[in-house]
């Protein structure tokens, strides 16, 4: 119960911050997160396409390709879930479905997903992320490292 509290979780409170940033006044932004020392942007873009615009041009594929690959970690999450450990693996599963599920909703409802903040850092400067996306990363980081073990365990 409590891994689709999680996954419920990780995207209300995604799209809870989408719609504050949504709603506030666009002449606010971007502009530095405070108490971040300039190391988080705070922005507000409509991103039609995948990461970085990529295929905005084409929303069938947009809106469709996210459902197969989620359809396909929400398998993931319902073979290993009676399972008993494998936590990185549940984690892992909970966080790519409830960021994933966060950016579906944006992308079927409005036609883009809201990216909201970046990270001066290095070459992500450039790229605008939401909570949603780094969920789906660090989801999917976990459960590439649980794999990663698996195998070493079985060697």
């Amino acid at each position: 119960m409590g891994l689709l509290l999680l996954i419920l979780t990780a995207a209300l409170v995604d799209l809870a911050v989408k719609s504050a940033i949504e709603e506030a006044d666009p002449s606010e932004f971007p502009r530095e997160l405070e108490g971040s020392r300039g190391v988080i942007m705070l922005h507000r873009n409509q991103n039609a396409g995948f990461p970085m615009g990529i295929f905005r041009n084409k929303p069938e594929l947009v809106k469709g390709l996210p459902v197969v690959v989620l359809s396909g970690v929400a398998g993931i999450f319902f073979w290993v879930y009676p399972k008993r450990g494998h936590l990185a693996e549940k984690l892992g599963t909970s966080l790519v479905l409830g960021g994933g599920l966060s950016n579906l909703y944006d992308r079927m409802k409005k036609g883009y997903v809201v990216d909201y903040f970046s990270i001066r850092v290095g070459k992500l400067k450039k790229v605008v992320f939401n909570l949603g996306d780094i969920f789906i990363f660090l989801g999917a980081g976990m459960m590439l490292l649980a794999e990663i073990a698996e195998a070493v365990r079985e060697r």
